[in-house]
C-alpha cells in the first residue's frame, strides 16, 4: 500500500444544491448597431463586461457566467425573459478599413464617431435551466445523461474567472502573461506554462482536478525580428515570403504611431516603397482630389517615419479581403499570449519536452501556487453558488502490483526491478536466423564494416544466427541530392544488381536522425512492393547497448520473440489461458495541426498464436480527417465477402492457432473522452460483433472492451517523497468514477519529471474478471513490449496500434494526394485516399515494433 497526493482538490458542496438548482441558461445575440452580428472573436466578453457595468440594476443585479461565444448563465432568474442593451465601448481593437488599401490611421467618410469606440446591441433571451441535479444523480452512482451539460456550467465560471485575470484560455486551460512562464523552445516559439482546472465527479465528491500544462505562444514584439527567428534568416532578404504569409495569418500587432490592435489577413503584393493607394486630399473642410501615393511616401510625409527597413519588403495587410489596410513591417509588434498553431519541428518538440519537465516536487509547488494565483474564492459568482473549493490535495491511498516474472532463452527467469530489465547474459526466447541480407547506406557518415561486425557478435550472445551481410550497398554520389522517392529508387536498382536474389532483411542506414524524409518512401518501397523486412537507423554513437536495442527490434520484426511473461509460457493466465483470447489494441492517427487535407489512419492490432498475449499483427486504415471512431471494423462489400479490418485479424487468429475461434475478445481501445464511451460500444463494438457473426452467425464470444486515457490531468505524489510513485502504483478509490469500473496505473518508471499514469475505464466485462484479475492482467500487458526494456506507460496492444498507424501514415505523400496509389477495395471511399496493401510477406509480421 502506498499514500499518495493526488492533483484534485475537493470542491466542497454544503447546502449548494438548491442554489446550484436555480442556475439557468440564457441565448445571448451581440450585433452591431445596424443589426447585423458580430462575427469577430474575443469582442463577447468586453461587451458583456459593460453590460454588466452598465445595467447591474436591470439584470436583477445578478452576476453572470458567459461562455465567450452565445451562452449566458445566471444563478436564478432575469427581470425578464427578453432583454435588450445598447452598449458603446471604448478601445476596442480597431480594424478600421478604407477603399483603395489605405494604410490606417487616416481618417474616411466611415468615422463618424471616436476611432476607438464602437456601438453595439445585446439581446438575452431565456433558455431553459440547467440540470444541476444531474451532478448530484452523478456523485451518488446514478446513470445521468445531462452530467457533462450540468457541469460545463462549473468549468465556464472557472473560464470567466480566468479570462477576467487576462489569461490565454485554451479550452479548460489558462495561461498567464507571466515571463517566468515562458520557455524558449526556437524558431520564435515560446512554451508558456499554465495550469488546467475543471470540475469532476469522483468517489469522494465534487472536485476540482488542475494540473500543469503548457501550450505554444509566437514570441511578443517586433514582426521582423520574430519572421528572422521563425526562418533561422540573417537578414530580410533571407525571408521566404510565401511562408511568413502563412505564418502570420491571424496573428494580431499593434502598429505605431497610432499604437491601435489589429489582426493580420495576408501581406501586400508589393513592396513597401511600390504599393500605391489612393488618397483623398483635404481641401478646406471638404474633400478634395484623389491621388495615388506609395505607403512609404504616406508615412514619410504624413507622419514623418521614414520605413527604410521595410522599403524593399510586403507590408502586413490588416483590413479585410476587398479593403486592404497596408501597415510597414518595422512599425507592428505582435502581442502577448497568441497561441502558434503550427506544427513544431523536431527540435522544437524535443526541446519543449525536456524544458517543460518538472520533478515532482516541483510540480506540487507549481499547482499550489498556481490555486493560490487563480483566488477562486474571490469570485463573487463562483461564491454566489456556494461552491467553496479546498486549498489542499487530496490524499489518497494507492496499491503496489509486484512486477511480472520474465521468461528469456535458456530457461532464464528473471524478476524486474523498478520496472527495468536487461538482456546481460541472457539469450532471446525465441531467436530468430537471417542468412541472406544487406546493410545499404543513404551517404551516412558511418563505418559500415565495424557496425556489421559488432552486430554479428552480440547477435551471437542473444542467441541469434545473424551471417554476415552479403553486401554493403553504399548511395551513388551524383543522388544524394535527389528526392528521396528518386533516391529510394535508384538505391533499388542498385540492390537488384549487387545481389544474386531478393534479401531476407534490409539494414538501411539514414543520413538524417529522427524523421528522415527518405523514411517513408523506403518503407513503403520494402514492405509494399517488395515484401522485405528492413531496420533503418541514424547512428551517432554505437556501442552494445546501443545494438542490444537494434536486435530487439530486428528480432521481432522477423519473427522471433525477445521475452515472455512466465505465466504466458505456463499457460496460467486467469481467464486468458484456459479459453482461446484475442487481445486487440485500437488506436486512430491524426494529422498535424491544420491539415485538413491529412486523412486519420486508424491501425487494430491483435494477438497471435495462443495462449501467447506477446506476440501481434496489424491492420490499417485511412479514414476521413479527424475523425475518431474507426469505421472500417467491418465493411461488408458483397454477399459473403467482408473487406473489414476485424474479419483480417479474426482469420489471422483461426490460422495461426489449431483452427480455434476466439471465445473471448479484450480490446483495448485509445485516444476517446469520457464523452465518446457510449460512441466505442454502439459504433465500434457492434461494428466487431458483425463482424463475428457475419463469419460465423453461430458464434457469439464475450466481449472485455476497456478505454485507456493517457491526455488526462490527474497526477499522483507520494507523501514526504521528492520521487515518483513506484512503477505498479494502482490508485481504484477516492477519485475514481462514483460507478464506473475504473482505475489509475502507473506501470512505468518515472526517473524524470512528473509520471503520468494510465486511466483505464472498463466499458464491457462479459468474460467477468475479478478487479485483480483485471489490474493484474493489464499490469502485464505493459510488460510484453517486445522492443523495450522497461515496464510501459499503456499496454502494448495499444502502443503497436500506434506505431503501426504512425508508420503507414508515413506512406502517403499528403501534400500531393494524385500520388497516391493502390488501395483495399481498387479505388477511394468517400474521397478518402486509402493505404496499400502491405506485401503478403510482411503482412502478419511486427513490422511496426
Amino acid at each position: 500500500m502506498i499514500e499518495c497526493q493526488n492533483d484534485y482538490n475537493g470542491a466542497t458542496m454544503h447546502n449548494v444544491l438548491e442554489i446550484l438548482e436555480n442556475i439557468q441558461n440564457a441565448i445571448v445575440a451581440l450585433l452591431y448597431e445596424d443589426g447585423t452580428p458580430i462575427e469577430a472573436k474575443g469582442v463577447g466578453r468586453r461587451v458583456l463586461d459593460m453590460v454588466h457595468m452598465l445595467y447591474n440594476s436591470e439584470m436583477g443585479n445578478k452576476g453572470f457566467a458567459y461562455d465567450g461565444e452565445k451562452t449566458l448563465f445566471t444563478v436564478g432568474p432575469l427581470p425578464g425573459t427578453k432583454l435588450e442593451f445598447p452598449v458603446v465601448v471604448e478601445n476596442l481593437s480597431s480594424n478600421r478599413t478604407a477603399r483603395g488599401g489605405i494604410p490606417e490611421g487616416v481618417e474616411t467618410k466611415r468615422s463618424r464617431r471616436p476611432p476607438q469606440s464602437k456601438s453595439y446591441i445585446v439581446k438575452i433571451n431565456y433558455a431553459t435551466k440547467i440540470p444541476i441535479q444531474a451532478i448530484f444523480k452523478a456523485l451518488q452512482g446514478q446513470d445521468s445523461d445531462q452530467f457533462h451539460e450540468a457541469v460545463r456550467v462549473l468549468d465556464i465560471l472557472l473560464r470567466q474567472h480566468a479570462a477576467k485575470q487576462g489569461c490565454l484560455l485554451v479550452r479548460q486551460c489558462f495561461f498567464h502573461n507571466d515571463p517566468r512562464n515562458f520557455i524558449s523552445i526556437g524558431g520564435g516559439v515560446l512554451g508558456c506554462r499554465g495550469f488546467h482546472s475543471s470540475f469532476r465527479a469522483t468517489q469522494a465528491g465534487l472536485s476540482l482536478n488542475m494540473d500543469v500544462t503548457t501550450t505554444m505562444i509566437v514570441r511578443p514584439g517586433k514582426v521582423v525580428d520574430f519572421l528572422l527567428e521563425n526562418q533561422n534568416a540573417r537578414s530580410m532578404r533571407e525571408i521566404d515570403w510565401v511562408k511568413a504569409k502563412r505564418t502570420l495569418k491571424s496573428l494580431r500587432i499593434k502598429s505605431f504611431p497610432s499604437n491601435q490592435e489589429h489582426k493580420i489577413i495576408g501581406l501586400s503584393e508589393r513592396s513597401c516603397g511600390e504599393q500605391r493607394f489612393s488618397l483623398r486630399q483635404k481641401s478646406g473642410g471638404s474633400p478634395g482630389e484623389t491621388v495615388e501615393i506609395t505607403v512609404y511616401n504616406y508615412y514619410a510625409k504624413h507622419h514623418r517615419i521614414e520605413v527604410n527597413q521595410s522599403y524593399d519588403y510586403p507590408c502586413l495587410d490588416v483590413g479585410k479581403p476587398k479593403r486592404p489596410v497596408y501597415i510597414p513591417l518595422e512599425l507592428c509588434e505582435l502581442l502577448p499570449l497568441q497561441r502558434y498553431t503550427k506544427a513544431l519541428s523536431n527540435l522544437q518538440r524535443a526541446s519543449l519536452v525536456e524544458k517543460s519537465r518538472q520533478k515532482p516536487q516541483d510540480r506540487m509547488k507549481s499547482l499550489t501556487d498556481a490555486l493560490k494565483q487563480s483566488n477562486y474564492s474571490a469570485d463573487p459568482v463562483i461564491n454566489s453558488t456556494g461552491i467553496t473549493i479546498s486549498t489542499t490535495f487530496t490524499q489518497v491511498e494507492g496499491w503496489i502490483l509486484d512486477p511480472p516474472k520474465l521468461k528469456f532463452g535458456n530457461g532464464g527467469d528473471l524478476l524486474p526491478r523498478g520496472g527495468r530489465w536487461n538482456f546481460n547474459n541472457k539469450t532471446f526466447v525465441e531467436p530468430t536466423q537471417i542468412t541472406c541480407w544487406a546493410i545499404v547506406n543513404f551517404s551516412a557518415r558511418c563505418d559500415t564494416n565495424n557496425l556489421s561486425r559488432d552486430l554479428v557478435r552480440c547477435s551471437q550472445a542473444k542467441g541469434m544466427r545473424l551471417d554476415k551481410p552479403y553486401k554493403v550497398i553504399e548511395e551513388r554520389p551524383e543522388f544524394r541530392r535527389a528526392p528521396p522517392p528518386v533516391r529510394v529508387e535508384k538505391m533499388f536498382e542498385n540492390i537488384k544488381r549487387e545481389l544474386p536474389g531478393p534479401p531476407y532483411f534490409l539494414l538501411c542506414i539514414l543520413p538524417e536522425r529522427k524523421n528522415s524524409d527518405i523514411y517513408g518512401p523506403w518503407k513503403r518501397k520494402c514492405l509494399v512492393d517488395f515484401g522485405i523486412v528492413t531496420q533503418c537507423l541514424a547512428p551517432a554513437k554505437v556501442n552494445d547497448q546501443y545494438l542490444t536495442n537494434l536486435l530487439l527490434k530486428i528480432n521481432a520484426k522477423m519473427g522471433g520473440m525477445n521475452s515472455l511473461l512466465s505465466v504466458e509460457y505456463m499457460h496460467s493466465i486467469p481467464l486468458v489461458s484456459q479459453t482461446p483470447t484475442i487481445i486487440i489494441g485500437m488506436d486512430v492517427s491524426h494529422g498535424a495541426p491544420g491539415r485538413s487535407d491529412a486523412p486519420s489512419i486508424a491501425a487494430v492490432v491483435s494477438s497471435r498464436k495462443w495462449p501467447l498475449v506477446s506476440r501481434y499483427r496489424a491492420s490499417v486504415r485511412s479514414q476521413s480527417s479527424r475523425v475518431e471512431m474507426i469505421d472500417g471494423l467491418f465493411k461488408p462489400v458483397a454477399p459473403g465477402k467482408d473487406e473489414g479490418m476485424i474479419r483480417e485479424l479474426l482469420e489471422d487468429f483461426y490460422q495461426c492457432t489449431p483452427k480455434l475461434k476466439p471465445d473471448n475478445i479484450i480490446i483495448f481501445r485509445d485516444g476517446v473522452s469520457e464523452s465518446q464511451f457510449n460512441q466505442v460500444l454502439n459504433i465500434e463494438l457492434e461494428q466487431i460483433m458483425e463482424a463475428c457473426k457475419f463469419l460465423d452467425e453461430t458464434w457469439k464470444p464475450k466481449f472485455v472492451v476497456i478505454v485507456a486515457q493517457k491526455t488526462h490531468h490527474t497526477k499522483f505524489f507520494q507523501t514526504k517523497s521528492d520521487y515518483n510513485v513506484p512503477p505498479g502504483t494502482i490508485i481504484d478509490s477516492q477519485v475514481c468514477h462514483p460507478k464506473y469500473n475504473d482505475f489509475y496505473l502507473c506501470a512505468q518508471n518515472g526517473p524524470i519529471g512528473t509520471t503520468r499514469p494510465t486511466h483505464y475505464h472498463v466499458l464491457l466485462d462479459q468474460i467477468g474478471f475479478s478487479a485483480d484479475e483485471l489490474q493484474e492482467l493489464v499490469h502485464s500487458l505493459s510488460y510484453v513490449y517486445q522492443r523495450s526494456t522497461n515496464a510501459i506507460s499503456v499496454v502494448a496492444p495499444i502502443c503497436y496500434a500506434h506505431l503501426a498507424a504512425a508508420q503507414m501514415g508515413q506512406f502517403i505523400k499528403f501534400d500531393d494526394a494524385s500520388d497516391t496509389t493502390s488501395n483495399h477495395s481498387g479505388s477511394t471511399s468517400g474521397g478518402v485516399n486509402q493505404l496499400p496493401r502491405l506485401h503478403e510477406k510482411v503482412c502478419s509480421s511486427m513490422f511496426f515494433c
